[in-house]
């Protein structure tokens, strides 16, 4: 009987430290490891800032971590602008900050040594994306190429590195992505490409919270990230982010991204 109850009050203890931990999601522009680098230290600080077990996680691919939005599987998630359009309607995601003094602008890469200068030049040939529903990478450079009345094959390729990588090795001649990840490369890598073309910058990712988060959790959170930037040891982790910091964050502030009527993930 003592065993029994031993067994079941274990079984309930591991329970409600399962409820209690907080998924963190974050949007694969990278590898699983790489992200892991950059982020899991991040995390960590906000647990330890805030008292609460938060856990990183991720998804394979960009389509995969779109789903997981859908289901509301994270109850923290870093996400690109347009995702944060669409899944703060359903399942009802609420941003609580984004980065600082920043604005995401989508870019066009070729490698240094290419004789391709202008997006022009790309007429009639295969480019790589990260994903379909990427905001700047993918959906900002080519709705500019449609404009530009320049016809071009999409390949996707999973994630912003990867596309990089493909770029360098000669798979494909250009492919999209944003300014954060491509100076987040290794210095070898990104002394290989160049930009060639840029967009108008649109509010960046947001952090937001999945609505059945506690309120009071959520604002400890949110208090833990604007005040990042506070101590050095907080500037170190966000070095590897390439960011400043974090400041707070409401519903309207991306306004200019619904703006641009997306219709991808409807």
């Amino acid at each position: 009987m003592k065993k029994f109850t031993y067994l079941a009050l274990l079984t309930l203890l591991s329970a409600s430290l399962h409820a209690e931990s907080i998924t963190f999601g974050v949007v694969p522009q990278h590898s699983a490891s790489k992200l892991a680098k950059q982020w899991a230290p991040i995390i960590e600080y906000l647990s330890e800032r805030t008292g609460q077990k938060i856990i990183f996680s991720t998804a394979s691919d960009i389509p995969t971590f779109e789903q997981r939005l859908k289901n509301g599987e994270y109850d923290l998630a870093y996400m690109n602008p347009y995702h944060y359009t669409v899944f703060s309607e359903l399942p009802g995601y609420k941003a609580i900050a984004k980065a600082k003094d920043k604005r995401l602008k989508g870019i066009i890469v070729v490698r240094k040594d290419s004789d391709i200068s202008k997006p022009e030049q790309l007429q009639n040939t295969e480019l790589a994306f990260p994903s379909p529903a990427a905001f700047a990478a993918t959906v900002l450079t080519q709705a500019y190429l449609k404009q530009s009345n320049i016809t071009f094959e999409p390949s996707y390729v999973s994630s912003h590195d990867s596309v990089y990588l493909a770029v360098v090795k000669g798979f494909f001649p250009a492919g999209g992505g944003i300014i954060r990840t491509y100076m987040a490369l290794p210095e070898e890598t990104r002394d290989q490409l160049t930009p060639i073309w840029t967009t108008k910058g649109y509010t960046p990712h947001a952090i937001a919270a999945h609505p059945n988060l506690d309120s009071n959790v959520k604002s400890k959170i949110q208090q833990a990230l604007i005040e990042f930037d506070d101590s050095p040891e907080g500037l170190t982790h966000l070095e590897k982010l390439k960011l400043k910091g974090f400041v707070s964050a409401q519903d309207s502030d991306w306004n200019d991204v619904r703006a641009l009527n997306i219709t991808l993930l409807d």
